[in-house]
């Protein structure tokens, strides 16, 4: 039992002695004692042995209470696709600080028209739709606000459909519409549990198809649901459907960043805009980049109904989410005010630092820059894939939207074990390259929790991609001798 675990277990015992108003300069194992004493776990990941507590961060790194720099190749889940520290955005938050920081919801800032004004009307020039921007403070915020609008939309039809695979959120509605049941098991859910259709997991797929070959039959699957009554979902006597809407992530993000193939949206859109089903996009984790476009819906070739957005639209520097709707959805008639409200919704220092991230997208060609280091990336994955075969069973990536699955030496089989150990080891630190110990800091999820996915800052540099696949080659080598 390491000390964190043993404060953790002994019932109230008391922390170290010493001042409650020295926390500036505690050591470590004093830190982690209060921690243990005082913090739920509830609200944090305590999935590693012992937790990690870091001092700052810069770029593409966080530094431990040693200044060891830790490689981020998973940007505190995509929320800071731009880098740690990004001084621009700092900027902006800084200058908000000093003239306008807190107003209540309630009444308008420059800021939040401005934000709103910018987004709506580049999805205009991206979509040719027009729309508005609703504002809330997380991504399960965001995914609330849209199930509150599409029930509203369509007559209070509670029945969505979303994906096997997919993540929109732990609030106790949208766990309804996130696949894993241990989200839900505890609490049970305010709404009617999502009816949830296979992802296009072409490495596993459900099916037994090869990519190759399907011709997309997992679509015709779905749209088999619609030729019968009998299936459940489909009254033809009056041409209507029991499901409003359709959550999906363009990529699945929890799922292991799954990347659908070509077609496969356009297929499916058509059968949902045949059944006047909406289709909801959720771009928390895939905005604004991370998949080599503004949205990563744009890969796909199809116009989504409602657009869910969080995470890296504030850089991670303040807590800012919402949706855009098209028109005829979320027009003042039909979406009144105080339809949903959040005391935090639409904050200043939120949004002021959004529109300046926004600008700073639009004055940089970040789709080419994405698009070059994701391919570069991926590249490095491909040759791990080769020094490592079978072990390595997938990799694949869009922009900067990576993966790669572990696997027995069969090469298909889910190898958990392997992943974990690799995670563990990166987060351990202590990794030599080039004469220097680093820490790297990966994310493991997927379906079997095997699948490493990577979500590198966007202002990464080929020397870091580079230092990158180094320690993940140590790591692979040193976990594969274990």
């Amino acid at each position: 039992m390491n000390k964190h675990e043993s404060w953790a277990t002994e019932g109230g015992a008391a922390p170290p002695s010493g001042s409650q108003n020295d926390f500036a300069r505690m050591g470590e194992d004093e830190l982690m004692a209060y921690e243990a004493r005082y913090c739920s776990w509830g609200d944090t990941v305590h999935y590693m042995d012992t937790p990690k507590i870091f001092e700052r961060c810069e770029g593409s790194f966080l530094y431990d209470g040693r200044d060891m720099p830790y490689l981020d190749l998973q940007m505190w889940h995509s929320a800071v696709n731009f880098g740690y520290s990004n001084k621009r955005l700092a900027d902006a938050a800084r200058r908000q600080l000093d003239t306008l920081p807190q107003v209540s919801s309630k009444f308008l800032h420059r800021e939040k028209i401005e934000l709103a004004t910018r987004l709506a009307q580049r999805i205009e020039r991206t979509w040719g739709m027009e729309g508005r921007c609703h504002f809330n403070v997380g991504g399960a915020q965001a995914n609330e606000d849209a199930l509150k609008l599409v029930r509203n939309y369509s007559g209070g039809k509670t029945r969505m459909f979303a994906f096997e695979g997919g993540y929109h959120g732990r609030t106790l509605g949208t766990t309804a519409i996130t696949s894993s049941y241990r989200y839900r098991k505890k609490f049970g859910a305010f709404a009617d549990r999502a009816q949830f259709v296979p992802f296009p997991y072409c490495f596993r797929c459900p099916y037994g198809k090869k990519r190759e070959s399907c011709d997309l039959f997992c679509v015709d699957q779905f749209a088999r649901l619609f030729d019968s009554e009998y299936h459940g979902v489909w009254d033809a006597k009056s041409n209507e459907c029991e499901f409003a809407a359709f959550f999906a992530e363009p990529i699945q993000g929890t799922g292991g960043y799954i990347i659908p193939p070509e077609g496969y949206f356009q297929k499916l859109k058509g059968i949902l805009d045949a059944r006047k089903i909406l289709l909801v996009d959720d771009e928390v984790q895939m905005g604004f980049f991370r998949a080599g476009k503004f949205w990563a819906m744009e890969n796909f070739g199809v116009k989504p109904d409602v657009i869910v957005f969080g995470k890296s639209l504030t850089n991670g520097l303040n807590p800012l989410s919402g949706i855009w709707a098209r028109e005829e959805l979320i027009r003042p008639e039909i979406w009144g005010a105080g339809m949903t409200h959040s005391t935090y919704s639409s904050n200043p220092m939120g949004t002021s630092v959004a529109l300046e991230n926004v600008k700073m997208m639009e004055d940089t060609d970040y789709e080419t820059i994405t698009k070059q280091k994701g391919a570069y990336f991926l590249q490095g994955l491909q040759e791990l894939q080769r020094r490592y075969p079978g072990y390595v069973g997938n990799v694949d990536g869009l922009g900067l939207a990576l993966r790669m699955e572990l696997c027995e030496a069969d090469g298909t089989t889910p190898n958990t074990t392997l992943a974990n150990r690799l995670n563990q080891k990166a987060f351990d630190g202590g990794i030599e390259v080039g004469g220097k110990a680093y820490g790297l800091c990966l994310d493991v999820g997927g379906y079997y929790k095997n699948t490493v996915v990577f979500a590198p800052s966007v202002e990464i540099t080929i020397e870091e991609i580079d230092l990158g696949m180094s320690l993940i080659d140590k790591l692979m080598h040193d976990a594969l001798r274990a």
